[in-house]
């Protein structure tokens, strides 16, 4: 059973575009269905994690946001960082899924049970999802899982 999803943020959650204003300040743009997605992930008990190449503040408040338990930002070795967490939690990779785009993505993606890369995705997976990062990715990735794990009748309880 899926336990834990582990998320790349620059082109997985956001659409990978790095914005700067005039004076400098770093913008990002969210999907609110992948937000919504991640919120209802919670709901149901599951656990999320950031893991980012990159360093932003922005990232930071988004995760606070959205109740993400574990974010780790300027990451190197990915797969190392969501070994620390599997053993926090008391999990393995067979509880883990993960969505990323890119080779530094690669060894996490082939570690867990389920990996997931959005439609712009440079690398495969065990899944290429129809949405490209920002624009629904993750949510896609989070409803194939509940499809997947037979939790359909848990994802909407309650909201039926």
């Amino acid at each position: 059973m899926i336990e834990i999803i582990f998320l790349d943020v620059d082109g997985c959650l956001s659409d990978g575009g790095i914005y700067y204003s005039n004076l400098g300040d770093e913008l990002k743009k969210f999907n609110a269905k992948d937000g919504f997605g991640i919120m209802n992930w919670h709901k149901i008990g599951k656990i999320s994690a950031i893991i980012t190449g990159r360093k932003s503040k922005i990232v930071e408040n988004r995760a606070e946001e959205l109740g993400i338990k574990y974010v780790y930002q300027g990451a190197n070795d990915k797969f190392s960082i969501a070994q620390d967490i599997l053993k926090k939690e008391n999990l393995s990779f067979e509880n883990a899924a993960a969505i990323g785009d890119d080779y530094n993505d690669i060894k996490l993606l082939n570690a867990v049970k389920m990996s997931f890369a959005p439609l712009d995705a440079l690398i495969k997976s065990d899944f290429k999802l129809s949405k490209k990062g920002g624009d629904g990715a993750v949510r896609e990735m989070i409803e194939t899982i509940v499809e997947k794990e037979n939790l359909r009748d848990v994802w909407l309880q309650g909201w039926l």
